[in-house]
């Protein structure tokens, strides 16, 4: 698929976000090894913490139809700007792994692509707790 059709498909997710706090719509686009898309808008909480990403309702969408191999994800915010993933976002993309590609788009047309380990250097993922390696919450 390409990117271009991604970033379409996250425009009309984006359209069915609730955003009553910010009012500021994200969609994002998940395309999985298997070739399918998931969708996922933010969705607000009146409770901020009960808020829930574009990305990560996609992630969420897709794992639990038992779809883990993720290629790609495009995220759309505001019209002609470039929106980028939050930092609890970009940690729950490298759980999935390292070589994700991150199609950040304005347009269809006007988008830049990133893989999720460039967004992300030295991030804490899975490999780190199958090695020696710790984190400084492991202690605890």
């Amino acid at each position: 698929m390409e990117y271009k059709e991604l970033i379409k498909k996250a425009r009309e997710a984006q359209k069915k976000a609730y955003v009553p706090y910010s009012n500021f719509p994200v969609g994002a686009a998940l395309l999985t090894k298997s070739g399918r898309v998931y969708t996922g808008c933010n969705v607000e909480c009146a409770s901020y913490g009960g808020t829930n990403c574009a990305e990560r309702t996609a992630i969420f969408k897709a794992v639990s139809e038992g779809d883990r191999e993720i290629q790609a994800i495009a995220v759309v915010g505001a019209e002609n700007e470039y929106t980028f993933p939050c930092g609890i976002c970009r940690q729950v993309i490298v759980e999935y792994g390292k070589n994700i590609k991150l199609i950040i788009g304005k347009t269809e047309e006007d988008y830049q692509v990133f893989t999720i380990e460039e967004l992300l250097p030295k991030s804490f993922s899975p490999e780190d707790l199958q090695t020696s390696k710790r984190s400084c919450c492991n202690d605890i």
